[in-house]
């Protein structure tokens, strides 16, 4: 059974930065992609990007271009969503999830969630 756990979040000032963390376990594919979604208070899941085992390159929504990355480190199977910049419309939970690629990623194992707060 996959489990994926996250870490990191919390409360920063707008244009500071956050560093957060997902883990995947308890699978032994090959390939594997990880996403990462968002979800403010009264609005629709936003999905923040994704990155493939393939780590050529990783995929954003318009709303964090040029402001967060996503890493991947295949042997941990951990992937890292670095914040640049944050603005307090990037306050919301942050979900990490598991997938074979990333069109299945939603459908696949997610995290805990962990609150991002930005102050103006």
């Amino acid at each position: 059974e996959v489990h994926v756990a996250q870490s990191g979040g919390g409360l920063v000032q707008a244009g500071e930065s956050l560093r957060l963390s997902c883990v995947a376990s308890g699978f032994n594919y090959d390939g594997y992609a990880m996403a990462w979604f968002r979800q403010a208070p009264g609005k629709e899941r936003e999905a923040v990007g994704c990155i493939d085992s393939a780590a050529t390159s990783a995929r954003y929504g318009n709303s964090v271009k040029g402001r967060f990355t996503i890493s991947l480190d295949y042997a941990k199977r951990t992937t890292y969503l670095q914040m640049n910049n944050l603005k307090p419309e990037d306050t919301a939970v942050y979900y990490c999830s598991w997938g074979g690629d990333c069109s299945d990623a939603a459908d696949g194992t997610w995290g805990q969630g962990t609150q991002v707060t930005v102050s103006s």
